[in-house]
């Protein structure tokens, strides 16, 4: 019995290892390839309770790892998925570049190839309705809802790594990241076969075809669970399946595209560049299986944000994009001026200017122009009016209409206006009873900015070293000048007769506004009113109405600025400054006038463009002459006359930059000491009267050896000086002028032959001899400044003095 017993446990042991072996190879058959090294001895679903490896006298069971193989294959299949095309999770095209070769970021293929010329490099096709409406109104106005697709697909970028919708359908295609940890671990990369399973080592075959993507990963863990306790499971997805739409009708680019399988109608439609001109934007149809699965109008999106018949694209769905039935236009005020799509019959007024976005603040809802088309007619075109509101707003839509919307008459109802030289213009709103003095309450309200800007500018605050803005002469100059000054005489009401467009003028007083409010120059103001108020340089008024301001300066017993009344002479501003000092120069006396200089400047830049001229037309000449020279000669003529012609137009440069000072000469006898011989010039506002000492020299310059001023000396003559200073070699000694000291010009022709002309002019204390350069050297410089007679002429209307004539010269 014994051996009997020994005999059956040695069979047992032998029939146990072969089980064992049996059981290692269906468990490697299982692992498809994998590694099996990590398997360990704490298993619990290997080897019998209480029973040891060791005992046993079997190798350590190792822990079961599931994941993909680190093959070649993998490898390969990574770059595969690498290299799709640009469809995300949801199916947004990632876009095209520019030659039409889709991005490679996302996930689907896209098998349209879309050239340059389609995506914008040419310009939009216009349809025969955008070309009429240019045609008569001169605007190309845009189909609406076409710039939503006018740089589709690449305005639209990919949303990487979106959730999957809970309820996605899973199907054959779509990949599913598994992992898991506990007992084992599992770390597997599986997709869905045509068969709707995925083959998970040591789990075995899952079926996943039509499960909703919330509820996979319950699937995984229950298959799990079956062979292994205490599994934690996570799924997500990878990429997912690809599917094959149709597009067709009126698009942008019809054809076929392979798309996502999470893509939308709107996402297909944003691939294919949506419907073109001739499409419609508002019968947008999915057919599947030979019925119409959807039909999605694309201005509720659009306008509206609807996008509830936006269904998702199932593979082998067609989208037509059928020709629209009809298009009207909007243009004029509206929000959105646009050529809009009928879809039926039944569309109003109403229903159009909603998808436009209503009307702009500025239109005028009670009058719009309804133009439209009736081919059966003769004259096929007639207008018609309609109002924006009630009715109007009911009024149907037929195609080819145009809708103007008017806008509205900028006109107040209840103002009046003040304008002017006022401190601030005014539309104020009609009261009943109204007068001029309710518009302007006081005398302070006719201070204008302009004049309260000159105020402030008076003073600059900080500044410690300097108190004011303005240099020493201009502060003297502007005394008096801080308000501009009000004609109080005359002041005026504009009034507009409505019922025959007329434009009535009402003068009034406003001096005696404020001196008589009762009266009748404050006149009772109608709505639409215009009140202005003018300044004294607005309109001119009489001189002795006027505020003079006149400054004197020099040798005068108290010079300044004075307040003149009208007639007021040379006179009566020397007596108010205490009359001339002991060393008052009569002869020199200077005075100076605003309006003066202003139309001394105007003429020496007309004589400038006059000089400028004339040297053009000799480089004319000159340069027609260098046609008959040789090769030689003509080179170095023309480089001779490119530096003359340099020259010169730095000289007219310098000639343009001359300022006139305004000064008028009086013509004085040299020899006269009496002030009351002045002549009994009026004053103006902004005069100046400079009464110079007695000078004590005499200034030569020009073409003579030493510029010079000497001392000057009773009873001297021109040619006295011209010895002291010594004549050039170049020196035009029979054109020599004298500039005086009060501004006169003295020149060998006003002299005549009497004492050898110029050479006996007795000099006077101050004045300036100029000796000219002969013009024996033909320049294009010297040819318009013919002798001392251009000089003086110059020199004398524009009331230039000697550091003029120096600043020319050099």
């Amino acid at each position: 019995m014994f051996k009997f017993t020994k005999s059956f446990m040695a069979v047992a042991l032998v029939m146990a290892s072969f089980a064992t072996s049996a059981q290692n190879s269906v468990n490697r058959a299982d692992l498809f390839g994998q590694d099996q090294s990590s398997q360990t001895s704490n298993d619990d679903s290997v080897g019998a309770p209480g029973a040891s490896s060791t005992n046993l006298g079997i190798a350590p069971a190792r822990r079961i790892v599931i994941a993909n193989p680190p093959s070649d294959q993998a490898a390969a299949a990574a770059n595969a998925a690498r290299s799709l095309p640009n469809l995300d999770e949801r199916g947004n095209l990632n876009g095209l570049n520019g030659r039409g070769n889709a991005d490679r970021r996302g996930n689907g293929v896209v098998s349209q190839r879309v050239s340059v010329d389609q995506l914008g490099e040419k310009l939009p096709e216009l349809s025969e309705f955008q070309k009429f409406i240019w045609d008569n109104t001169g605007q190309i106005l845009p189909i609406f809802g076409s710039e939503f697709f006018a740089n589709s697909p690449s305005t639209f970028a990919p949303i990487m790594n979106s959730p999957v919708p809970s309820d996605y359908p899973l199907g054959p295609g779509d990949e599913l990241m598994i992992r898991g940890w506990g007992t084992i671990d599992i770390d597997y990369r599986a997709t869905i076969d045509r068969n709707g399973t995925i083959n998970i080592p040591t789990i075995g075959s899952v079926v996943l075809a039509g499960v909703r993507a919330g509820e996979a990963e319950n699937v995984i863990r229950t298959a799990v669970a079956k062979l292994y306790k205490g599994v934690t499971i996570s799924v997500n997805f990878g990429q997912l399946r690809a599917i094959t739409v149709y597009v067709v009708g009126q698009a942008n680019r019809p054809g076929t595209y392979t798309m996502s399988s999470l893509s939308t109608l709107v996402t297909a439609l944003f691939a294919s560049g949506g419907p073109n001109t001739k499409g419609s934007m508002r019968r947008v149809q999915v057919k599947r299986n030979g019925k119409v699965a959807a039909e999605l109008d694309l201005y509720s999106f659009i306008a509206k944000g609807d996008k509830s018949a936006d269904i998702k694209l199932l593979d082998g769905d067609t989208i037509y994009i059928p020709s629209a039935n009809g298009f009207v236009a909007l243009v004029g005020k509206v929000n959105t001026s646009a050529i809009y799509e009928l879809k039926n019959g039944n569309e109003t007024v109403e229903s159009m200017l909603d998808y436009a976005g209503g009307l702009p603040v500025v239109a005028d809802p009670r009058r719009a122009f309804l133009e439209r088309i009736d081919p059966t007619k003769t004259r096929p075109r007639s207008v018609e009016e309609v109002s924006l509101n009630g009715n109007g707003l009911k009024h149907s839509l037929k195609n080819g209409d145009v809708l103007n919307v008017t806008s509205i008459t900028p006109d107040f109802s209840n103002a009046v206006i003040l304008r002017g030289n006022v401190d601030q213009p005014v539309r104020a709103p009609f009261k009943q009873g109204m007068r001029i003095t309710d518009l302007i309450p006081n005398r302070e309200y006719l201070i204008s900015r302009n004049s309260i800007k000159r105020q402030n500018n008076a003073v600059t605050i900080g500044n410690d070293e300097r108190d004011t803005t303005e240099n020493a002469n201009a502060i003297a100059a502007r005394i008096g000048g801080l308000i501009d000054a009000v004609n109080w005489d005359y002041a005026v009401v504009e009034r507009v007769n409505r019922t025959d467009l007329s434009v009535q003028l009402i003068p009034f007083n406003l001096g005696n506004v404020f001196a008589n409010p009762n009266g009748p120059d404050n006149l009772s103001l109608q709505p639409g009113d215009t009140v202005t108020i003018f300044s004294q340089d607005d309109v001119a008024v009489p001189m002795d109405k006027r505020q003079v301001f006149v400054r004197i300066e020099g040798e005068v017993n108290v010079p300044g600025v004075y307040q003149m009344t009208a007639g007021d002479t040379l006179q009566t501003l020397i007596a108010k400054a205490g009359g001339p000092t002991s060393s008052a120069y009569m002869f020199g006396t200077a005075f100076y006038r605003e309006e003066v200089r202003k139309e001394q400047q105007e003429n020496l830049q007309r004589a400038a463009d006059r000089l400028e001229a004339q040297m053009r037309s000799e480089e004319s000449t000159q340069a027609a002459n260098l046609r008959a020279l040789s090769g030689t000669e003509a080179a170095a003529a023309t480089a001779q006359l490119e530096a003359e012609r340099k020259i010169a137009q730095e000289r007219i440069n310098r000639f343009r930059k001359l300022q006139p000072t305004g000064r008028i000469a009086f013509g004085l006898d040299p020899y006269d000491r009496s002030f009351a011989h002045l002549p009994q010039v009026t004053l103006k506002n902004g005069d100046r009267l400079v009464v110079p000492s007695k000078p004590a020299f005499v200034h030569v310059f020009g073409a003579v050896n030493v510029e010079a001023s000497p001392l000057w000396k009773p009873n001297t003559r021109v040619s006295d000086y011209l010895k002291m200073a010594g004549t050039a070699v170049d020196a035009d000694v029979d054109n020599v002028f004298v500039l005086r000291v009060d501004g006169t010009v003295v020149s060998s022709d006003s002299q005549g032959w009497f004492f050898g002309k110029i050479g006996g002019v007795e000099v006077m204390p101050g004045d300036s001899i100029v000796v000219p350069e002969k013009f024996d050297r033909q320049t294009a410089w010297t040819k318009f400044m013919q002798g001392a007679r251009e000089w003086t002429q110059i020199l004398a209307n524009f009331g230039l003095g000697a550091a003029a004539v120096k600043t020319l010269r050099d």
